[in-house]
């Protein structure tokens, strides 16, 4: 036993060690851009390259900020709700015959190529959304502030929202079934024998799983958050600070892929992309691990009952 705990040492340690090298790369390539602009280059919306003169050179990533949090913000608002009626659906309605079907199906759409999602949603799903959501929403809740510009263009943040939350939604639906399948036999014949109905029988057993949507919310945000070929192809890569959903915008990822063919021609502007990286790592870190943690926890709670 032992000696099959020291084979697999190795491994572990290799998985590891490529994450602090990872995490040591992007510090070390990232502290010129902090040592120059300090703050401001979390808390400024300039993008100033330069060829001729490094000096003048400026970068600050507020607005890829910003695009991030409101992408992320808008598939979570989108993907729980459907991610909770899909577990009940899965769970409750669906013959048994044919769960294993839908399960199988939810878990393919986790695995598709993400250019799958942003070609469907660049030339399908876009102009759909401009026409029939966008510009209805504009026109009737015009005095709401993220709906106040009229959308222009098919390539928006709530067009890259929108995808994301098709993305993240089997991820979700995954990580609540599985905590919903584990609520003991005892508790689901209980909610039953004191004559609950299916609505209280349904709520129960979700009010028993809240930390594990929580968890569930965390992780899908960090997924979100870090996606970059699907929202490069449907945000509108503009650099500008949105007030509006219906405006194209940037996302740190999509920055980054975007901009980085291009950053060996500026003296700083590969410290700014390995900055903006470290950034969006630190993201995707503390949600993940606070998911991780707060899942664990519930069940470790759950094994003790």
């Amino acid at each position: 036993m032992i000696n099959f705990f020291y084979t697999l040492l190795p491994f572990a340690g290799i998985v590891l060690s490529v994450f602090i090298l990872l995490f040591k790369v992007l510090v070390e390539n990232s502290l010129p851009i902090f040592v120059r602009e300090g703050l401001g280059f979390i808390t400024s919306n300039i993008w100033r390259p330069s060829e001729t003169d490094y000096r003048i050179e400026y970068y600050g990533i507020l607005s890829p900020i910003i695009g991030t949090l409101y992408t992320s913000l808008i598939a979570l608002v989108i993907a729980l709700p459907a991610s909770i009626a899909l577990t009940v659906f899965v769970n409750e309605y669906v013959p048994h015959r044919f769960k294993t079907l839908i399960v199988n199906l939810i878990e393919v759409m986790a695995g598709l190529p993400t250019v799958l999602y942003g070609l469907w949603g660049a030339f399908i799903l876009a102009p759909l959304l401009r026409d029939y959501v966008m510009v209805p929403l504009n026109n009737y809740l015009w005095f709401i502030p993220i709906f106040s510009c009229k959308p222009t263009t098919p390539s928006t943040m709530f067009t890259a929202g929108v995808v994301l939350a098709i993305m993240v939604t089997p991820f979700i639906t995954s990580i609540i079934r599985e905590a919903y399948e584990s609520i003991p036999l005892s508790y689901r014949e209980a909610a039953l024998g004191i004559g609950a109905t299916k609505y209280e029988y349904v709520k129960i057993m979700l009010s028993m799983i809240k930390p594990a949507i929580l968890a569930a919310v965390l992780l899908g945000f960090g997924r979100a958050a870090g996606e970059t070929v699907a929202v490069s192809m449907t945000i509108g890569n503009s650099f500008s600070l949105p007030t509006c959903l219906f405006e194209p915008g940037y996302t740190i990822s999509s920055l980054i892929a975007n901009q980085f063919g291009n950053a060996g021609f500026y003296h700083y502007m590969t410290y700014a992309l390995f900055g903006a990286g470290l950034i969006l790592l630190m993201i995707g870190l503390a949600l993940n691990s606070i998911g991780l943690y707060v899942l664990r926890r519930w069940r470790k709670s759950l094994e003790a009952i």
